[in-house]
């Protein structure tokens, strides 16, 4: 751990002259010593295993050490927090390709100081138009990788979309970086484990064995790794436009061209017939057709703060749902990691799943009530179906009542798991949060394009294509059912807080269904115990597994409940007598890795935490 005792007993400088007699030194730092005895020493009431950061300039949270300098060193050349993050998740793209690669998506939310807004960038991609649930049904269930796997590339454009809204900067400078790692960067351990465990599934796939296992081996912990195809690419965008912004001198106008040389050029023709001769749907057109958008969030308030979150195309508001279910129990009261608060927070975790699985879906497809999901007499009505014991049901519930606007369907979907479970892993994701000297927030949940199950890199382009399409469900019962041109219920969820109107965190993890699950324990954490960032980060968590799942054959395991081992033995064996079924892990073996970022109310220093599960790296000055 890192120890948190802090004395006035540090060594005194020593002069030359000191150097040169050193028994006078030697009484001096005895003098020290006793004098430092005397007076009282500050010792912190917690302990953490990383301090948290402070700072005044900026600070990066992310996945990787290479991802966070990339976002440090544009903050450093004058960029703000969301030139910063979209260099950070660039990096991302070429460094942490275990979980995130250039070809996947990047939902992300962004806080203005200058203008107070928020703003939700939709960086989801949508299926491919000739992707219908026909393609599917033999299995049942939509593939999660391969070239069926895929949704459109949305990376770029979302972080295009954010550079040219609220950054300063053009994609030449915060694209450096990236392309810098794909011209080569020092393999690690934690990605070279990978390289190993999803070789067979990846070497299947003729351009991934060639750029992954170059020379039919894997990189050593050390060794210089390079993607020279992904580099061409990269160069290729920036090149784009450098030729447009010499052309012009407008700097949104040259982004879109470094944007379009992506999706309209020479690249997205190659992507495309590289997916459809390895027997994907894509299309030119799905490519040179699609663009993200910039929406409104939605938002609750909870104990005093604001929390943001995307629309109902993404998970996020689930976690609103859950925090106005919680808002109405005296959590403060049971303590953290009760008994008592364990089993309720758990109990309300269902409830908001269960109106996620059965209810979310993009709105260009599907009427979603989001009013009276998120409405407070709603989630009163749902608070009142928390009992003493464990419910090992599935219970969706009835908000159109309280959204009148929306009328409910004549048959409603209930979630099911769909096909059998496929022999490979579910994949999994990374983040991004950044704080600026002016308060400005970015927040980003990357992922796709991973290694996990086996990576598909369209052609000699290098880029690893999305496994976000087997999100989608079959049963056309679903809002969230495959079409063409839809997006699938994405569990990327970035989260933007405010406190009296003004910046407070910036917070997202790695995790799929989870990642609302894991923001919500940090949360509350720190709205209702008051803990600090990195404590709050750090404290023991639980996840519920009893939601039907997002990946695979959406398969649900009611009642059960992961629980770090921390937790006493004592709470752990009082929740089993409740009924829930636990799922005992190691100390800090819950799989995920929240990052923080944002301002402390009280002084306005900027500050942030990252969690030592799944080797997460922040910074900042």
């Amino acid at each position: 751990m890192t120890p948190r005792v802090r004395g006035a007993d540090n060594q005194p400088k020593m002069s030359s002259r000191l150097r040169r007699r050193p028994l006078f030194a030697v009484c001096l730092l005895c003098a020290a010593v006793a004098l430092s005895a005397q007076e009282p020493t500050r010792v912190a009431t917690r302990e953490t295993m990383r301090p948290e950061i402070l700072g005044t300039h900026g600070i990066v949270a992310g996945g990787r050490h290479y991802s966070v300098s990339a976002g440090v060193r544009i903050l450093q050349q004058g960029g703000n927090a969301i030139d910063a993050g979209v260099a950070t998740v660039f990096a991302a793209s070429t460094v942490e390709i275990s979980h995130f690669g250039f070809g996947g998506e990047s939902p992300a939310m962004i806080y203005d100081a200058k203008t107070h807004e928020v703003l939700v960038i939709n960086g989801q991609g949508t299926a491919p138009k000739a992707a219908t649930p026909d393609v599917f049904s033999a299995k049942g269930r939509v593939d999660g990788n391969g070239p069926l796997g895929a949704t459109i590339p949305a990376m770029l454009d979302a972080m295009a979309l954010a550079l040219e809204t609220k950054g300063t900067m053009r994609l030449e400078q915060v694209m450096q970086p990236a392309i810098e790692y794909a011209d080569g960067f020092p393999m690690y351990a934690f990605l070279r484990d990978f390289f190993t465990s999803e070789r067979k599934t990846t070497e299947q796939y003729e351009w991934s064995a060639k750029t992954y296992y170059p020379g039919g081996r894997i990189p050593d912990v050390g060794e210089i790794f390079r993607q020279p195809n992904l580099a061409a690419t990269l160069r290729a965008i920036v090149d784009a436009e450098k030729a447009a912004f010499g052309r012009t001198h407008d700097r949104v106008a040259a982004i879109r061209a470094g944007r379009d040389a992506f999706y309209t050029g020479a690249i997205a023709h190659r992507i495309a017939d590289a997916d459809r001769v390895a027997g994907g749907v894509f299309s030119y057109e799905d490519l040179a057709s699609y663009h993200g958008q910039i929406e409104q969030p939605v938002v609750t308030t909870f104990h005093g703060f604001d929390v943001y979150k995307a629309g109902p195309w993404n998970q996020g508001p689930v976690l609103l749902q859950t925090l106005n279910i919680l808002e109405g129990i005296d959590l403060k009261r049971m303590g953290p990691n009760s008994a008592d608060y364990i089993h309720t927070v758990h109990e309300a975790i269902k409830l908001a799943y269960d109106d996620r699985n059965s209810l979310y879906g993009d709105p260009a497809f599907a009427k979603v009530p989001i009013v009276g999901l998120l409405s407070k007499p709603y989630a009163a009505q749902r608070r009142a179906l928390i009992g003493a014991r464990a419910s090992l049901d599935h219970r969706p519930g009835n908000p159109f009542p309280f959204d009148p606007d929306v009328k409910p369907p004549s048959l409603r979907y209930m979630p099911h798991a769909q096909g059998l479970k496929s022999a490979t892993g579910v994949g999994d994701t990374t983040c991004v949060d950044v704080v600026d000297q002016d308060g400005n927030l970015f927040s980003a949940t990357p992922s796709s394009g991973w290694l996990l199950g086996g990576a598909f890199i369209a052609g000699d382009t290098g880029v690893p294509l999305s496994n976000r399409m087997q999100v989608f469900d079959l049963d056309p019962l679903s809002p969230n059912v495959l079409a063409g041109g839809k997006r699938p219920r994405t569990t990327l969820t970035p989260t933007i807080v405010l406190k009296d109107g003004k910046p407070f965190l910036a917070v997202s993890t790695p995790g799929g269904d989870s990642q609302d699950q894991q923001v919500l324990n940090v949360l509350l954490n720190i709205f209702v115990f008051g803990m600090g960032i990195q404590e709050a980060i750090e404290a023991p968590r639980i996840n519920s597994l009893h939601p039907f799942s997002s990946f695979d054959n959406h398969e649900s395991q009611p009642g059960v409940l992961e629980i770090e081992g921390r937790i006493p033995a004592d709470v752990r064996q009082a929740l089993t007598d409740r009924g829930h079924k636990l799922k005992v892990l190691g100390p800090y073996a819950m799989s995920t890795g929240v990052v923080a970022a944002g301002v402390d109310p009280k002084s306005g220093t900027l500050r942030g935490g990252a969690d030592p599960r799944r080797e997460r790296y922040i910074f900042g000055w």
